[in-house]
């Protein structure tokens, strides 16, 4: 259940490491329609005038932000493959931003984490954040415990994220996520913003 003081000015939408080269193939995301989903919350977002945010893990080249002692990103800095350092070549097509959205490049899974996307929502009088996206136990995980530690209200919508594991995901919506977050389904949220 969403809090009664929700409003619309002082919450932001963002869309976490929605990746083109991901979202369109594995199961969990294709089988729920989450990219579906997320395109019609995105444009009903636009709609009413939430701030839109977006966030994708880049490197420069070298990785020069990747530590060998970090265990989640050390392979890929050793693995050869080139580094991509801009974020919006790694957004899905389905969910790219419009001039003037907000898209923050990170170096760690938590999108608030070593960015400027904290200051940008602070700025803006955000008081609630809309989380969505890949990995339901990466970015969606890592950025809602960040977030309530910074006094955040946390949405987060159920069916536009995935995991590669199915039962990581439902534990964490189940178990976890209930603890520090509002979980929703997006035909809901969408009907909430509308009113």
């Amino acid at each position: 259940m969403i809090h009664a003081d929700f409003d619309n000015k002082s919450t932001a939408l963002l869309i976490g490491d929605f990746y083109k080269d991901i979202m369109g193939t594995i199961p969990h995301a294709v089988e729920r329609n989450v990219i579906e989903n997320t395109r019609s919350l995105q444009a009903v977002a636009r709609e009413v005038g939430l701030l839109i945010c977006y966030s994708a893990t880049v490197f420069r080249p070298g990785y020069v932000e990747i530590s060998d002692r970090n265990k989640t990103f050390s392979q890929r800095k050793s693995s050869g493959q080139t580094a991509i350092s801009d974020p919006l070549e790694v957004i899905h097509d389905a969910v790219k931003p419009h001039p003037g959205e907000v898209v923050v490049g990170k170096h760690r899974v938590n999108a608030l984490f070593g960015t400027d996307l904290d200051m940008i929502l602070k700025a803006n009088q955000i008081e609630t954040i809309i989380l969505l996206g890949y990995a339901t136990s990466g970015v969606v995980l890592s950025t809602t415990r960040f977030a309530a530690d910074s006094d955040y209200r946390i949405i987060i919508v159920e069916d536009c994220c995935a995991d590669t594991d199915p039962e990581v995901h439902n534990f964490l919506i189940e178990k976890i996520f209930p603890r520090q977050a509002d979980v929703v389904q997006s035909k809901d949220l969408v009907a909430i913003l509308e009113r």
